[in-house]
């Protein structure tokens, strides 16, 4: 784990409030009609990367999933999370790391969810190392959902540089181990009022022969 970037956001996390940053919303609508599109079977396992304090782990419990796994760098944000929740916290996973390094088990995830983590990689060894770690922990069949800034979203977030991506070139930054299903786009508006594009693609494992 990068000591200096997990710094950083657990002091993000502990000097602003929800609404105090940018990429707060009440509720996770784009990242959540995407999975209910899926109708995935409510025992499959669910890994939500970077999931922090968001609300979308409160969304996959309400509708009834019952392995729920959230891995942030920030264990200052999932406490906040596990507060929130009160007595539900028990029932999910808490993973404090960082997705590039951290161990997950192989072949376990019905469904790995990202919004906003895969931008703030900004160099190829991590990427690859990023998309790596999810061709080993998504099973065969498995879904992808990533969000990540759009080509004419910012350049910036939280005083860091990220990567723009478009739908064609996200879905290639997880090919071949990943195909796409579909794509979309959401206009995220800042609580402050300012207008964030952000690129969806939602992707699908491959089989053995097709992974990296």
């Amino acid at each position: 784990m990068s000591t200096s970037l997990q710094t950083h956001w657990d002091t993000v996390y502990r000097e602003k409030g929800e609404e105090q940053t940018s990429w707060f919303r009440p509720r996770l609508d784009a990242s959540l009609q995407l999975i209910d599109a899926l109708d995935l079977p409510r025992d499959q396992a669910v890994l939500d990367v970077g999931g922090g304090r968001s609300t979308l782990v409160d969304d996959l419990l309400q509708r009834g999933f019952v392995d729920v796994s959230v891995l942030d760098l920030s264990a200052v944000a999932m406490a906040e999370a596990k507060q929130r929740l009160g007595t539900q916290a028990a029932s999910v996973r808490w993973i404090a790391g960082d997705v590039t390094a951290v161990e997950l088990p192989a072949a376990r995830y019905a469904l790995w969810h990202d919004r906003a983590v895969f931008h703030f990689l900004t160099e190829a060894a991590e990427q690859s190392r990023y998309v790596d770690a999810a061709a080993r922990a998504v099973k065969p069949g498995g879904h992808l959902v990533v969000g990540t800034f759009a080509t004419d979203g910012p350049e910036r977030c939280s005083g860091m540089l990220v990567a723009r991506y478009d739908a064609i070139t996200l879905a290639a930054a997880f090919a071949p181990a990943f195909t796409q299903v579909t794509h979309g786009r959401d206009v995220h508006r800042t609580p402050s009022g300012h207008e964030q594009a952000f690129t969806y693609v939602v992707l699908r494992r491959q089989h053995d022969g097709a992974s990296t």
